[in-house]
């Protein structure tokens, strides 16, 4: 069910504010609809976590309960980068590129706003919570903000990507699902590594 609420308020989102992103050809392809090309750059992160854990209590060192901190967190990552992206593109009162703090236009890659970043951190906390109050995935309200806070980090660094790498020459093959895939990565990365080193999981 985490995988269902990702998926809902992640189309909830994109349809936010949909009629003027679209004004400014900065909407969400297909109408907002989400591709299988989608789907291996947001997911395969989660899916090898969720395997991972599904080896037994223990899987290369790490416990069952860091592993799926890590899936909760990949997902978290996402759906943090989707609240970011699409708020941020249909409120945000002032964009910058994130490694400069240059005002750009809304939806440049690399771009970060006030909303926007709020939206980040409700949007990747909405989904750990739930995946500690309602389906258990995650054991404790301090893993709770562990996922929230890895969810942010790999928002963050994530529109460093975009800002630096994404759509530059030599970078090709960086595309927004590459990104994403690497989006996903560094937020469950983030998490486990809290996760042992600070919580002692």
């Amino acid at each position: 069910t985490v995988c269902v609420l990702y998926l809902f308020l992640g189309q909830a989102v994109t349809k936010v504010g949909f009629e003027e992103k679209t004004k400014l050809g900065i909407a969400e392809g297909r109408g907002g609809r989400r591709g299988p090309e989608n789907v291996w750059g947001s997911a395969f992160t989660g899916v090898l976590c969720a395997a991972a854990a599904a080896q037994g209590s223990e899987f290369l060192g790490l416990s069952s309960n860091v592993w799926l901190l890590g899936y909760v967190a990949s997902l978290a990552t996402k759906l943090a980068d989707t609240f970011a992206s699409e708020i941020g593109k249909a409120y945000g009162k002032t964009t910058f590129l994130i490694t400069s703090l240059k005002p750009v236009p809304r939806g440049t890659e690399g771009a970060i706003s006030l909303e926007g970043t709020v939206a980040s951190v409700i949007g990747g906390f909405l989904l750990s919570i739930y995946a500690y109050g309602v389906v258990g995935l995650v054991a404790t309200l301090e893993g709770v903000g562990v996922a929230t806070f890895a969810a942010f980090g790999g928002t963050m660094i994530e529109s460093l990507i975009g800002a630096t790498l994404q759509e530059k020459e030599g970078f090709d093959w960086m595309s927004n699902e590459v990104v994403n895939f690497f989006n996903t990565l560094i937020g469950a990365a983030i998490a486990i590594g809290l996760g042992v080193f600070v919580l002692g999981m």
